[in-house]
């Protein structure tokens, strides 16, 4: 086995999430329940997110592929052609990402500027620029562009991004206090940071080092001077 080989197994359901090709179907109860390569990616892969019904692999070199559903323009590329072959992202060539993370049905990009892209599905807020229309093609998050973010990840329908200064930005889907912000609109379309519930213990400022986020959920590390 060489560095960087693609493995994907579980349900395709015809969309092409597993980026397999035709003839690579399901094995057990619907799905491929044993790990398979995806021969299609001609590159060397340095990281993977999976998407609600799509998915993303970062090359070693920065460059973003991704295959399977896009009736959301998951897929970044411009229109709604889904599939399962494995494609680079058009607008995105010449710019070199460092981390993916991917929604239910969006995504976010972070390059080695400290920018973060966003794309896909955008009703919930999640796309972080004060709309909830889809967006077709990766922008960057306007409300972010004054900081150098680090990491970021997604939820269901929420997005989250540290600083290198350690501070945690959120937005997206509030409904269910996922955010860690009170009072919140159900849907918040910009990114807004979160502050902490303190204890009077005399340990000082935290400083967040990174954050997952679930459908509903969320939880961070943190280091603490």
């Amino acid at each position: 086995m060489s560095i960087g080989e693609l493995y994907t197994w579980g349900r395709d359901e015809g969309d092409g999430r597993l980026g397999l090709g035709p003839g690579r179907g399901p094995n057990e109860a619907g799905g491929l329940s044993i790990p398979l390569k995806v021969k299609s990616l001609p590159t060397s892969v340095a990281a993977v997110s999976c998407g609600g019904f799509f998915t993303m692999a970062l090359s070693e070199e920065g460059e973003l592929w991704n295959w399977g559903a896009n009736s959301n323009y998951e897929l970044g590329r411009g229109d709604k052609l889904g599939g399962w072959k494995p494609q680079s992202v058009p607008s995105l060539k010449g710019v070199r990402v460092i981390q993916i993370a991917s929604g239910g049905y969006h995504s976010l990009a972070l390059t080695d500027k400290g920018e973060v892209l966003s794309w896909g599905h955008g009703g919930h807020g999640q796309l972080g620029n004060s709309s909830l229309q889809n967006q077709k093609v990766p922008i960057q998050v306007e409300a972010l562009a004054h900081e150098k973010v680090i990491y970021i990840s997604c939820g269901g329908s929420s997005s989250a991004a540290i600083t290198d200064g350690g501070k945690l930005y959120m937005w997206g889907y509030a409904k269910d206090c996922q955010l860690g912000v009170p009072g919140l609109p159900e849907k918040q379309s910009t990114p807004i940071e979160v502050k902490f519930l303190m204890e009077d213990d005399g340990l000082g400022y935290h400083n967040v080092l990174s954050v997952a986020i679930g459908a509903s959920h969320a939880m961070c590390l943190v280091s603490r001077s």
